[in-house]
């Protein structure tokens, strides 16, 4: 397996003490889909066999970005909402009056498997260009067995046929649909009971839920996520975004890989988290798009040492961006997030969010999974906001993806 060599560039490692782990003029060493060796490029080590060298342009390199928190597959939009909203009416009232996820829910059960394949590969490509290297894909618009499995199923076809690693979360939990009206118990008995069938056909790496006043109530949470840990898949949590409903100190209970939204979390909820090493998914374009006030306790999380992500949350009702480059500017300006901070949130603690170890950080062993941005520090990743992509080269598992 040959080496490649990466040099001449600013690398914004994520690793060590140093801020934003710096190594200038560096270089990365690659062999097959790892970094053998990463740092200053007059230390590189003697007597390689190099088989390809790349010139970096003194360009900016980061670890590639992580979204892990999307709901990608869905059919149909939500514009009309939008404009419901600016004229008063609120999020939970649409969704009352039979808007909202259930909109979508429809549009996606009479969509057909190749027409949810080609939107959410249009999706995933939006992100691409923006130097996203794993994403996670949550279900939820189905709400049956069969439209659940569909919607997953799309989600491992575009990891098949895109150059992505692509993780996908069963989100069946996420609303009641029409056929279970008023049955909220016996839905959840049913969700418990599809998960072995979805697990064994290898389509689910996770499971959520939407713990809130408008989803489900923490108790038939907590029998979704012991039936998900008998079969032996981990938990996440859309928790504490409309309302307190101690779901995340429910979701630590579990050892959740993640807590997502959280403006209301509380005091308890954090010291949780903390404890459990949960990660807090802050997601700033459904805030921003929403029109919320109220924000997550950003410095609570700080004093907790509670993880925090950034994720795009791409979904038709309430976050219908693709930019990851955008919700980073969204968090350093609306949570008040540091541009490291921000630039760590999607990269080595949105892997963490989805449980994974191998990646978001410029270090050897880690996979070589790098983006190559046309800038010269990291701090102008979250400076601007609309308007040209600085993105110019990604790396893949070792292998330069196509723009």
């Amino acid at each position: 397996m040959g080496l490649s060599l990466w040099r001449n560039g600013r690398l914004a490692t994520l690793d060590g003490d140093a801020p934003w782990g710096l190594v200038e003029r560096g270089a990365l060493l690659v062999e097959g889909a790892l970094l053998r060796w990463v740092g200053a490029e007059a230390d590189l080590p003697r007597g390689l066999d190099v088989q390809a060298e790349h010139d970096l342009d003194c360009r900016l390199v980061t670890p590639g970005l992580v979204d892990c928190h999307t709901h990608l597959v869905y059919g149909g939009d939500r514009a009309g909402e939008f404009e419901l909203r600016l004229q008063g009416a609120s999020y939970e009232q649409i969704a009352r009056a039979g808007g909202g996820i259930r909109a979508t829910v429809a549009a996606t059960r009479q969509a057909s498997d190749e027409a949810l394949f080609d939107s959410a590969r249009r999706r995933a490509l939006a992100l691409m260009a923006e130097g996203v290297t794993t994403l996670e894909i949550k279900s939820g618009y189905g709400l049956s067995l069969e439209h659940e499995a569909r919607m997953l199923r799309v989600a491992r076809r575009l990891a098949d046929q895109l150059p992505l690693t692509v993780l996908a979360t069963c989100l069946a939990a996420h609303a009641l649909p029409p056929e279970f009206e008023g049955r909220a118990d016996d839905y959840v008995d049913a969700v418990c009971s599809w998960l072995p069938t979805l697990h064994a056909a290898g389509l689910v790496d996770a499971v959520d839920a939407f713990c809130e006043r408008i989803g489900f109530t923490p108790a038939q949470t907590r029998r979704l996520f012991e039936a998900a840990r008998a079969d032996g898949l981990p938990v996440k949590l859309h928790a504490e975004q409309l309302s307190e409903q101690g779901g995340a100190r429910l979701a630590a209970q579990f050892g959740a890989l993640s807590c997502d939204h959280l403006e209301y979390l509380s005091d308890d909820g954090v010291a949780a988290m903390a404890a459990a090493g949960t990660v807090a998914v802050l997601l700033p374009g459904a805030f921003y798009f929403l029109r919320e006030t109220r924000l997550p306790p950003i410095a609570r999380l700080r004093e907790a040492a509670v993880p925090m992500a950034i994720a795009t949350d791409h979904n038709p009702g309430s976050s219908p961006t693709l930019s990851p480059l955008l919700m980073m500017n969204m968090a350093c300006t609306l949570f008040r997030l540091t541009p490291e901070e921000s630039l760590r949130g999607m990269t080595v603690n949105g892997a963490r969010a989805l449980g994974l170890a191998d990646r978001g950080r410029l270090a050897a062993g880690q996979r070589a999974d790098f983006t190559v941005w046309d800038l010269q520090h990291p701090h102008q990743l979250a400076y601007r906001f609309g308007g040209g992509n600085p993105c110019r080269r990604v790396v893949v598992a070792g292998i330069e993806r196509n723009r």
